[in-house]
């Protein structure tokens, strides 16, 4: 959700080190900005907007300080305004925190503080935090004390970062709500995620729920609850900084739909025995699943339920459901395996829903790309998709890459009578989706129909996923109204929706009974004077009935998916082009779905 930095050791650079933070992390909030310079006094400065907002902010003004702290807001409590954004002080100026989370128990603490003399500037849940630290250090407890007392008294999810003047330091802790730190020899970084501090190291430590970090000028520690100092690993993140950046492109999402062919050749590399015909998941042990749950939010849900086909199609019986719903009303789980699908790896819902099914006893797996996360430390066995770092709030390079990994983990762990068949399409992918993106007419397309009234995608099997996904990117980039359909229920409700002014997508793979159930779909939508635009292979005749069509080369079935999509992908993005939206940063949206 929201976005924090911290900085300690960077001297006279630490205001730009923390706005340059910022700025990279604007994909996970960018409802308004602010920092705090804590040093023999507090000085802060923050704005409603976007970061170039908060810079003009701070043209005007001057902070200093030896330690500073920065966030980008995602609203949950209150508006955007000046006023509710962070950081947020205690009454006397002298304590400055930033919170990603939820803190349920904010309204009963506030209550508390209220009577107990303490006013309040703001809406926000946050607010309580530096108040309980103002009460603690009135107490005689020394800061870092102090910042542990107010976080033992808070319920909810939380990552939290906390200054106090007079005390060079920054102490933070999580709950559900992901930390990180970075090292850079006299420098040591705070973020909620890598790239904020990506330019500076490649060295990291991700901190775990329960834990308490200080940070000053003699380095770092992490502490249990207890103040039990705890070792931590220091790992290196693989992928370079200037993966962060957009290469040119116009939008991060444009960029990443561009990288697709490389991300799949990341994700397929050293796992395919192609000589063999055989996946290679030995890292993963031999799990052998009599049955499988998937788990999942978003455009994750949407390849869960692509992964779960496959396994039935493998005779394994799988489900996907979404994790919000499986958190609060856990289905009978006998001895299936629990699979979580999360890009971040920190989807509140998500975790939710795996620590569910831990606590029934389930073995749990998460295909995620981001090493180190929540999710793959805490499950049993962890699967990388190694899409690299992804920056657009619309998923897209992730989700191709997940449908990837999703096929791996089927072939690995079945015996499928089209293995060879489906490596050989896997092979070809990164080529022939290279094709598609070089040939795709689908800004063509897109120009034709931007004032549509709304937009309709349709597919039968692994295309319905598909469907599903791009009518999700379509509604979070252009604002316009989409839906996806399983293709046989358009006759059951949905039909009485499709006019002249509303164009129908059906992606039709293969010639099989589905492919020509879904002509004879198109065939109905076409008789009620839609537009119909077709992403298909050219193995049927649905060519015939289309207004358009967006080309895809023959392959096996599971991989014309990730093909298809990427056609709807580009359709979406061009139509918001065409709109003016905020592509990279639609409204109401954040990358990293790190509340409930």
């Amino acid at each position: 959700m929201c976005g924090i930095i911290g900085c300690v050791g960077r001297g006279d650079e630490t205001l730009d080190t923390l706005v340059h933070g910022l700025s990279k992390l604007e994909y996970r909030g960018y409802d308004s900005a602010g920092v705090a310079m804590s040093g023999d006094r507090l000085s802060l400065c923050k704005k409603s907007g976007k970061i170039d907002d908060l810079r003009e902010a701070l043209s005007k003004t001057s902070l200093s300080g030896s330690v500073g702290i920065g966030h980008t807001r995602w609203s949950t409590h209150g508006p955007p305004t000046d006023a509710n954004s962070h950081p947020h002080q205690d009454c006397k100026g002298d304590v400055a925190v930033v919170h990603n989370g939820i803190i349920e128990n904010y309204q009963s603490l506030r209550d508390e503080l209220v009577a107990a003399g303490h006013t309040f500037t703001s809406d926000t849940d946050t607010e309580v935090v530096p108040h309980l630290i103002e009460d603690a250090l009135a107490d005689g407890a020394d800061p870092e004390a102090a910042v542990r007392r107010a976080i033992a008294q808070l319920e909810g999810s939380y990552a939290i970062a906390a200054v106090v003047a007079g005390t060079d330091a920054i102490f933070a802790a999580r709950h559900d709500s992901p930390l990180v730190l970075g090292l850079d020899g006299g420098a040591t970084y705070l973020a909620s995620d890598v790239p904020a501090f990506r330019d500076f190291t490649d060295k990291v430590v991700y901190l775990s729920d329960g834990e308490f970090a200080r940070l000053d000028a003699s380095g770092w520690e992490v502490t249990d609850s207890d103040g039990v100092r705890v070792e931590k690993d220091v790992d290196t993140v693989e992928w370079d900084p200037e993966e962060t950046g957009k290469s040119g492109y116009d939008h991060f999402m444009l960029k990443e739909i561009h990288e697709q062919p490389r991300a799949l050749r990341q994700c397929l590399r050293e796992r395919v025995d192609e000589m063999a015909g055989a996946v290679d998941l030995d890292d993963l042990g031999d799990l052998s699943p009599t049955g499988v749950q998937f788990v999942a939010c978003g455009t994750s849900y949407h390849a869960a339920l692509y992964g779960a086909q496959l396994f039935r199609e493998a005779g394994i019986p799988a489900q996907a459901f979404l994790a919000s719903e499986y958190a609060t009303s856990v289905p009978p789980i006998g001895d299936a395996l629990v699979v979580g699908v999360t890009q971040s790896g920190e989807t509140a819902d998500t975790l939710s829903a795996l620590r569910a099914a831990q606590k029934r006893g389930a073995r749990t797996l998460v295909v995620t790309n981001v090493v180190g996360s929540t999710a793959a430390r805490e499950c049993d066995h962890a699967f990388y998709i190694r899409a690299g770092p992804e920056i657009g709030v619309a998923a897209s390079k992730t989700f191709s890459s997940q449908l990837a990994a999703l096929n791996l983990l089927t072939l690995g762990m079945t015996n499928s009578d089209d293995a060879r068949e489906v490596i050989n399409g896997l092979r070809e992918l990164p080529g022939d989706l290279q094709r598609v993106l070089d040939e795709s007419r689908a800004e063509e397309v897109a120009e034709m129909y931007t004032d549509a009234g709304a937009y309709f995608f349709i597919g039968r099997g692994l295309q319905f996923p598909v469907a599903l996904e791009g009518a999700l990117k379509m509604k979070e980039i252009t604002y316009k109204h989409a839906e996806g359909f399983a293709a046989g229920e358009l006759k059951h409700g949905p039909l009485a929706l499709v006019t002249s002014e509303t164009p129908v997508f059906a992606v039709v793979i293969g010639d099989d009974e589905k492919a020509r159930k879904t002509v004879g779909n198109v065939k109905e939508v076409e008789a009620r004077d839609a537009p119909v635009v077709a992403i298909t292979d050219g193995q049927t005749d649905v060519h015939r009935y289309a207004d358009h069509v967006l080309e895809v080369p023959e392959t096996h079935e599971r991989a014309a998916a990730v093909l298809a999509n990427a056609h709807l992908q580009l359709l979406s993005y061009y139509t918001a082009a065409k709109l003016g939206r905020n592509i990279d940063k639609p409204r109401n949206l954040a990358k990293s779905v790190t509340v409930e």
